[in-house]
């Protein structure tokens, strides 16, 4: 490190410490004076953010890491910066914003070094060693955001998929999935894994998959409706598919797609009425209506 960049430093530093309210009060400003939000964010939170990072700069300068390598570095201040961007991410700003607002602290922390020093030389040393560092923060704030978004569209697209494929108790151990829309690989796992805990919880002797809302039946979906079975299968329960119509068996037959081991019904009471026949128990009418 050279002797210039130790004197940055320290100037720096010494700015952090003794200025450190000024400079979150003037980054809170700038925040909000430039429009930088588009979120409910409150300014006590924005305050909280401004502290924190302000707060781990300090040991980051401190510590003798290249300027290029201090945020990523520093455990605090790379902390800092990914819970701030987590934070924008999860309340629905914009990753340029989120990123400018990481920025914006560049001219709050340069207008308390001018307070110590009018230098000319000294002020462009500090302000080229402030770009630096903080366009790597600004950097990594765009780039959490972003990965955090997708981790969020992740969990809400599970969730959705995990909501769209319930698992329905018909009668007494026996289960429904009424399948709605296109059986993907993904789709296909979240219905095998709700069908067969499903089957675990409720000593489901029999699981029947209703395909009446699926458009159509290819090669893929049939494929994932047999893995289905066989997992339920191997759980110790029977299967009917349901929701078989005439279009859909046409395209099976001429697909050359081999059902002929799972039991398949045109409806969904007529699988109800196989499964009960699977089970060997009374009928919708019978003694055992109460069980369902």
């Amino acid at each position: 490190m050279s002797t210039s960049e130790a004197a940055v430093r320290e100037r720096l530093t010494r700015a952090l410490q003794e200025r450190d309210e000024e400079i979150a009060d003037r980054w809170v400003e700038l925040q909000m004076e430039q429009a930088l939000l588009d979120t409910d964010i409150g300014e006590a939170e924005l305050r909280e953010e401004a502290d924190a990072l302000i707060e781990a700069l300090v040991p980051g300068l401190q510590s003798g890491v290249p300027v290029d390598r201090v945020v990523t570095s520093t455990p605090g201040l790379h902390e800092a910066v990914v819970g701030l961007s987590m934070r924008r991410a999860r309340a629905g700003a914009t990753p340029t914003a989120t990123s400018l607002a990481v920025l914006a602290i560049k001219e709050a922390l340069l207008k308390a070094v001018q307070r110590d020093t009018r230098d000319a030389e000294e002020l462009f040393a500090s302000a080229v060693f402030m770009n630096r560092l903080l366009d790597v923060a600004g950097a990594l704030s765009f780039e959490t955001y972003v990965e955090g978004r997708e981790e969020i569209i992740r969990r809400q697209s599970q969730q959705l998929m995990e909501q769209s494929t319930p698992v329905v108790r018909l009668w007494r151990q026996v289960l429904a999935v009424p399948l709605i829309g296109t059986l993907d690989t993904a789709r296909t796992q979240v219905v095998m894994e709700n069908l067969l805990q499903a089957i675990q919880d409720h000593e489901a002797l029999v699981a029947i998959i209703d395909i009446t809302g699926v458009p159509t039946v290819d090669t893929a979906v049939a494929q994932h409706l047999m893995q289905t079975v066989n997992a339920v299968r191997l759980m110790g329960a029977d299967c009917v598919i349901s929701g078989v119509r005439p279009s859909i068996a046409q395209t099976i037959a001429q697909l050359g797609i081999d059902l002929s081991t799972i039991l398949t019904r045109a409806t969904l009471a007529d699988a109800l009425a196989a499964a009960i026949k699977l089970m060997d128990g009374p009928g919708p009418d019978g003694d055992e209506g109460d069980g369902r």
